[in-house]
């Protein structure tokens, strides 16, 4: 089989959407780690970029010399390996692919672009919009995750409810108060259903403690246990509540399993990206309702202009 590398940034969100990417194109993924030594080097990518000038030493990156044979794409999601991308795929003479929109650096030396529609992305040939993350996961994590939930949960399955508690962001706020309200509304509107909740390490400590004050039939409190039960919940449940500043998340709950999703808006008001995200998804019933994300025109799309339809 052919190979993609996979330049990563050390983030898990953008990882996991290229991992998305090259199982799409279907490519085997070889990882390799790239890093910018300093916030200036990252700057004078910018101007580099600009100025038509792709230097792969600009960016650290551990490339053993045999990583190289068979490699047809190199694959990138993020701003720390749009750069490193660009420039490694011009030296291989390979095809160049990256996940999310290089808003300031030039789209000429990109084959293809997959965009979400919120990043508000060019329209070119090239740029393939999605409505959504991509997900790497498949049916078999989901499996796996749910056969390790039912090791904790002796519970029923049928009317599971799930749960699932962020933190804030530059965009969004989350209160104790806050939370009470939202969990208020979700124990009224389910009564009868198997409340299964988990929070996250971006969870506020107060918050957490009024989670923890609810009668779930299943928790999981980050602060004290690290166990995932993300997997099953997007199996298992009917209805999944996902806090509206996670976007990876959403889109995971939105693209995989059956459950009609709700978010639970805590974002600020304005037009950024992250209202323009949960307003697209709710439009098109995403969100609200259980309509799933299908990408398989999306990647018909990419394949082609990879080289690989």
């Amino acid at each position: 089989m052919k190979k993609a590398l996979i330049l990563t940034d050390g983030k898990a969100g953008h990882e996991n959407q290229s991992r998305a990417f090259v199982r799409a194109l279907g490519l085997e993924g070889v990882i390799v780690p790239v890093k910018f030594a300093s916030p200036l080097r990252k700057a004078l990518s910018y101007l580099l970029d600009n100025a038509g000038v792709l230097s792969p030493g600009l960016v650290e990156m551990n490339l053993p010399a045999s990583c190289a044979d068979g490699v047809a794409a190199v694959v990138g999601t993020g701003s720390g390996t749009f750069y490193a991308a660009k420039a490694l795929a011009r030296r291989l003479g390979v095809k160049c692919g990256v996940v999310l929109y290089p808003r300031g650096y030039r789209l000429s030396g990109f084959d293809c672009v997959i965009a979400p529609s919120f990043d508000n992305p060019a329209k070119k040939p090239f740029v393939v919009e999605v409505p959504a993350n991509l997900v790497a996961s498949d049916d078999e994590f989901y499996e796996k995750g749910a056969q390790a939930f039912l090791e904790r949960y002796s519970g029923p399955v049928d009317g599971l409810v799930g749960v699932i508690v962020g933190g804030p962001n530059k965009c969004s706020t989350m209160s104790a108060d806050w939370m009470k309200a939202q969990l208020d509304e979700i124990f009224a509107g389910n009564k009868g259903a198997q409340m299964c909740v988990t929070t996250s390490r971006r969870t506020p400590a107060d918050v957490e403690a009024v989670v923890d004050s609810y009668p779930w039939a299943y928790k999981l409190i980050y602060s004290r246990d690290r166990f995932n039960p993300i997997p099953a919940f997007v199996k298992l449940a009917k209805r999944l509540y996902v806090t509206a500043e996670s976007t990876g998340m959403l889109s995971e709950a939105c693209t995989s399993g059956t459950a009609e999703v709700r978010a639970l808006d805590n974002l600020n008001p304005g037009p950024h990206k992250f209202r323009r995200f949960l307003d697209s998804l709710a439009e098109a019933g995403y969100v609200g309702g259980n309509r799933k994300i299908d990408l398989s025109g999306q990647f018909a799309a990419a394949r082609r202009l990879m080289g690989l339809a």
